[in-house]
């Protein structure tokens, strides 16, 4: 795993991230189920983020991004048609783009300020065809870039503590204050 690990990309992505004032992430299928969790990890530790749905970016969505924000577009081939729509107003726009694909030469990477590599051999299916193998692959970078972020921001588990009140974690991080 770690020959699959460029750091220079890592640093460069979490450098984008910690700038940005907001942040958009954008997929379908299952890349796009895993750029909500994305979206969601990084609101848990202070970083106003979106998932913005492809199907609606076209139609306004978009506009919750601005120039100096980042989008993180998730694509296993990076050919998506509806991402490349995307990718045309975030540039337009001057928003920074971070693509997550196994296609370095693809539209998607080629449109890119960082692009990570995303290494799948296959999925589990039998017929290599349902995302598994890949959007694992997908959580695990977006993990890592989370953990990242929050050794560069210097975030505590007090400021966890304020935005997730709920459950047991909460509960946990807040027993003192009771």
């Amino acid at each position: 795993m770690l020959e699959h690990f460029d750091e220079n990309v890592y640093s460069q992505a979490v450098e984008l991230l910690k700038n940005a004032e907001r942040i958009g992430a954008t997929g379908c299928g299952h890349s796009g189920i895993i750029c909500q969790h994305f979206a969601h990890l990084m609101c848990c530790i202070d970083q106003p983020a979106k998932f913005i749905s492809p199907a609606e970016a076209v139609h306004g969505g978009t506009g919750f991004l601005q120039k100096g924000d980042v989008c993180v577009f998730a694509s296993r081939g990076g050919k998506t048609a509806e991402l490349l729509k995307i990718l045309d107003i975030c540039k337009a726009k001057g928003v920074h783009v971070i693509t997550i694909t196994e296609n370095l030469q693809s539209p998607l990477a080629q449109g890119a300020d960082v692009v990570i590599k995303q290494y799948v051999n296959r999925e589990t299916d039998k017929y290599n065809c349902q995302g598994t193998t890949s959007s694992t692959a997908l959580a695990v970078i977006f993990h890592v870039l989370q953990t990242a972020l929050i050794e560069e921001v210097d975030f505590k588990n007090e400021q966890f503590a304020l935005v997730h009140p709920g459950g047991a974690v909460g509960e946990r991080l807040n027993k003192d204050k009771i």
